[in-house]
């Protein structure tokens, strides 16, 4: 058993003691023009990043200029707050959780401010996303280099904190390597712009005096002090991430400033903007992927493959590929690898298509004689970026695997010289075995950098002991095969308490020298990498470990967390994946932060309409946690900050199959509300639009009076302020006879489910009955929608049955946390549609969020009842169907018609998407084109809610409206969700038609 100190040993750090936070907030708020969140909701957004750590802030700014950070700095030195800059939040170390004023970058100032192709430079500032400079560089076939898995929101200041690299380190290196300059405020007020230093500007600022000359004088010292130990001691490999860059102030390297500040961690400065080098960026790029019998072999392969000069070169192992298909996630891209257990994605890039394919071919005719020879598979660029999309999972893709313990970070990011990595991952893979650990292995194989997630126990002292010896010995284990610490993540708390044994005393107090002259008053993200007094150690502030510090809970933090929070909610839903416990299932969320991607995909409408963290699906799964186990448990439910953040989630169910972990954010809400309503009334809204389908019954009984209600200049107004509907919005109208009636009724003779033959055996017409579900929308608004499909349905072969009477799933009400009434309507329907189910008759839905109820919320309402199982089985969708079991039926008439096509969310996020409905359509002879957007922003009743349609209007108006305006005249547009049609309608100004009524027009006969 280990003799590290756990819990209770270790002393709180100064900065911990800070309690002028009203103080703080109000110079704040009289000082700056940007966002002041001191409320303890918005401090418990901010706790924790993508690591295993959590601590409370003091508060959280968004500056909306530099003359904002300057004044909040003024106001933090004023009272005595430690400050901490922050970028996406994604850290995986620690690096962005403090007891500090948070600093957050990404909603205001996130500009590119000038790109120079001539010069191949950039300059930017901090909360700019990645992918928005590449994007802009690759119009001038340049690229910033270092590409993190996570470059759809990463924040460039953030990735000068971590010196982040990514994919391709190998085409240009880290980011010490790709900045020119950086304009930094230090605690203390000073502003200064650093970067490479000649002798005579170095001996020049020297003189200057003040701060400046303080700050020149003291590092020229520390170069000539420590200069020979940092030649001798830094690991000369591609991917040392760990201590401070000293080895950037050394004279063959230019005495470069900004590139020292590069990988302190917000500990020393705080960057206003950069300006950063630019790197050519080969337009032609083909991928190989070589598959190895064993996982040790493809490292083994990595400096014959490096031979080849590829411009990334990734690795990933058995493990990462098993749990992806355990979890469901990519499983068309896993089936494109070629066999193997350990596998190499090596990509050339050349400025010519023949070059790339002709250095891939060369890669594959001298894998074949490598010692272990691969399976080698040259990916086109369709499969290409479904590999890519692999990799990029990997993180979130080996948490939460079902059947496996929980996986954590902790020891995940060393790096060794590439021509060791088979040995290193061999020794580190025996020690974990030790320990009872197991860990998928991915990450940079081409820089020697490999990435774990291993099942570390930190729910008891036992557990945290065995983590902290591991540690200690994994790092003997990195340091045996002169390797660092880090190799991109950065040591933040995780690892900066090991440090001294990568780089020794004297080193080490050469680092607390450095960070002394930026930050003499110790306040820049105190306790994290290097500081004056001491670093945390790895068992503290754990988020998920067996107590909260008492000092949160003074300053309202609120209580511990643990075991005894878990089991007491007794939940509507089962929350089968998470053993039953709400506070389980938001614990998936591990901060990758995929949720604040702003480009392709539907996560997360709301976050990209208010770029606010709290409407992320990451800061909802964050504020809920905290709710059950954290800083908000004394007003728990009745906690107004998480009501709000949910109140803005759609519902959209994108993040139960975007997100890597499958954060099921609609399910969530739906029990949020169920729990804070639980014994009261909701408001009337929740009722009327909850049970939309009591009023179309009861309206359809005399629709003409109902519309004319609805619909009239005076009562329409009266009824809209009444229930929260904005004035803006028109109210759906009734048809004048529901599909049902228009119909009649149909039997329901078990003889139609009966499974006849022919005398030949073959199937009958007469063998394929079908249930088309009357849906509220499409029953009493648009009744022609399901006559359409009833038409296509028999064209095709199919008999069709509808059932009698009114029935409906409820979708509405989970909307509202409705949920006694909405398992109620499910158990009706299984009671009413017994026999249907029992015979394996397909229930075929045109309405995607109907349909949807079946497939998820019904298994958690019903989750060991064999009749739910079943019919979850037995939902189609019409496209769906026609494709699987009718594909010898060919529409007619549609040749050169033109069909923009809007994919539902739940239609994308629980059945795959349209693919099915473009194959038909263009089987019929049509043109068709998907439409490069996310949600519509209607959701149902979200956007007829008179607080959330300016919401609904931005989310509508990012890729789905622009595609309806720029449509010609003749243009078909079709979207299956009614509340799709709507929104097309009433902001778009284009009639939408369902799928079925475009393939009935077509035929001619019907809709």
């Amino acid at each position: 058993m280990s003799n590290f100190p756990i819990l209770g040993n270790l002393p709180q750090l100064e900065h911990e003691r800070f309690a002028a936070h009203r103080e703080l907030e109000s110079r704040l708020k009289s000082a700056i023009c940007g966002d002041v969140l001191f409320d303890l909701s918005s401090r418990a957004l901010y706790a924790a990043d993508a690591s295993n750590y959590r601590q409370l802030p003091v508060g959280v700014i968004l500056p909306r200029d530099e003359a904002d950070v300057e004044a909040a700095m003024a106001a933090c030195r004023a009272t005595g707050a430690a400050v901490l800059p922050r970028g996406a939040g994604t850290s995986l170390a620690g690096n962005c959780a403090n007891v500090a004023v948070v600093f957050d970058f990404s909603r205001y100032m996130n500009r590119l401010t000038s790109i120079d192709p001539n010069a191949k430079l950039a300059t930017v500032e901090p909360g700019i996303v990645l992918d928005r400079l590449r994007d802009a560089a690759e119009q001038y076939h340049l690229t910033y280099a270092p590409d993190p898995a996570t470059h759809s929101r990463c924040t460039l200041g953030g990735m000068i904190g971590n010196n982040s690299c990514g994919v391709h380190g190998l085409l240009g290196g880290k980011v010490v390597d790709n900045v020119e300059t950086l304009d930094v405020v230090l605690y203390d007020g000073t502003r200064m712009t650093v970067g490479r230093t000649s002798a005579e500007e170095l001996d020049a600022r020297r003189r200057s005096g003040g701060r400046i000359g303080q700050i020149y004088t003291g590092l020229a010292r520390l170069r000539d002090r420590y200069g020979d130990l940092v030649r001798q001691r830094f690991p000369r490999i591609p991917r040392r991430v760990s201590g401070y860059n000293l080895d950037e102030l050394l004279p063959e390297n230019g005495f470069h400033v900004a590139r020292a500040l590069v990988g302190s961690e917000g500990t020393c400065a705080t960057v206003l903007s950069a300006k950063l080098n630019l790197t050519a960026s080969p337009p032609f790029r083909v991928l190989t992927v070589l598959g190895f019998a064993d996982g040790f072999l493809a490292a083994d392969a990595v400096p014959l493959a490096l031979e080849h000069g590829p411009i990334g070169l990734e690795g990933f192992d058995h493990l990462l590929v098993q749990f992806m298909r355990r979890k469901g996630l990519a499983l068309k891209q896993l089936d494109l690898l070629p066999p193997g257990v350990g596998f190499l994605l090596v990509e050339m890039g050349a400025w010519t298509a023949e070059e790339a394919q002709a250095k891939a071919e060369a890669l594959v005719r001298d894998c074949q004689i490598w010692p272990q020879s691969p399976v080698a598979h040259i990916c086109t660029p369709a499969e290409a970026a479904s590999v890519w999309y692999v990799r990029e999972s990997a993180l979130g893709a080996v948490v939460f695997v079902p059947g496996e313990p929980n996986r954590w970070e902790g020891w995940e990011d060393a790096a060794v010289p590439p021509a060791k990595l088979g040995g290193y991952l061999r020794s580190i893979s025996k020690l974990m075995g030790e320990y009872g650990y197991t860990s998928p292995l991915y990450g940079h194989y081409g820089q020697g950098c490999v990435h774990m997630r291993i099942n570390f126990d930190f729910s008891t002292e036992a557990g945290l002991r065995k983590f902290r010896e591991f540690l200690d010995r994994a790092t003997d284990v990195v340091l045996e095969f002169g390797g660092s610490l880090s190799g991109e993540h950065g040591d933040g708390q995780a690892r900066a308490a090991l440090l001294p044994k990568m780089f020794g005393p004297e080193l080490m107090q050469a680092f607390r020298e450095f960070k002394a002259l930026w930050d003499p008053d110790n306040k820049m993200n105190p306790g994290k990498l290097i500081d004056a007094v001491r670093v945390y150690d790895p068992i503290e502030n754990l988020r998920h470990g067996i107590s909260v510090p008492a000092h949160e809970a003074d300053s309202g933090g609120g209580g511990a967390t643990g075991a005894d929070s878990v089991h007491e909610l007794k939940t509507h839903f089962a929350f089968a994946r998470d053993g039953g416990s709400l506070e389980h299932a938001t614990e998936r969320c591990v901060g990758v932060g995929s949720c604040r991607n702003t480009v392709g995909g539907v996560m997360c409408p709301s976050y990209r309409a208010t770029r606010q963290e709290q409407h992320s699906t990451r800061g909802r799964a964050r504020l809920l946690w905290e709710m059950l186990a954290g800083a908000l448990r004394e007003e728990g439910f009745k906690n107004e900050g998480v009501h709000e953040a949910l109140d803005l989630c759609l519902s959209c169910k994108a993040c139960k199959t975007e997100c890597p972990v499958q954060v099921d954010m609609a399910a969530y809400k739906a029990e949020f509300l169920a729990q804070r309503y639980k014994g009261k009334l909701h408001p009337l809204r929740h009722y009327v639009f909850g049970f939309a389908d009591k009023l179309a019954q009861l309206g359809s009984a005399a629709p003409g009076l109902t519309n004319a209600v609805l619909t009239g200049p005076l009562t329409s107004p009266m009824i809209k302020k009444i229930v929260g509907i904005a004035q803006q919005r028109e109210l759906p109208k009734l048809a004048a006879r529901s599909y049902q009636k228009l119909r009649g009724k149909s039997s329901w003779s078990p003889t139609h489910s009966a499974r006849e033959r022919g005398k030949d055996g073959a199937p009958t017409v007469l063998e394929r009955p079908v249930l088309l579900w009357p849906d509220t929308w499409n029953n009493y608004y648009h009744p022609s929608t399901l006559e359409s499909a009833e038409t296509v349905l028999s064209l095709a072969g199919f008999h069709v049955e509808i059932p009698e009477g009114h029935i409906c799933c409820g979708r509405p009400l989970y909307d509202f946390g409705l949920l006694d009434h909405a398992r109620a309507y499910l158990a009706k329907v299984l009671d009413k549609v017994g026999p249907q189910i029992e015979s394996g008759m397909p229930f075929v839905f045109l309405e995607p969020s109907c349909a949807s109820v079946f497939k998820d919320e019904l298994l958690e309402f019903f989750p060991k009842d064999p009749r739910a199982q079943r019919l979850s089985k037995q939902v189609w969708l019409l496209a769906d169907l026609l494709a699987t079991e009718a594909p010898e039926w060919i529409p007619s008439r549609l040749e050169g018609a033109h069909i923009l096509i809007h994919g539902h969310c739940h239609h994308k996020a629980v059945f795959g998407g349209p693919a099915n409905e473009i194959e038909v359509l263009r089987r019929a002879g049509a043109n068709v084109e998907p439409i490069k957007a996310g949600c519509c922003g209607m959701a149902g009743p979200f956007g007829f809610e008179a607080e959330k349609f300016e919401v609904s209007k931005t989310i509508a108006g990012d890729g789905l409206l622009p595609a309806i305006e720029s449509a010609g005249p003749m243009t078909i547009v079709v979207a299956d969700g009614f509340s799709c049609r709507e929104q097309i309608n009433q902001l778009g100004h284009k009639q939408a038609l369902h799928f079925a009524e475009v393939l009935a027009r077509s035929c001619a006969c019907g809709g």
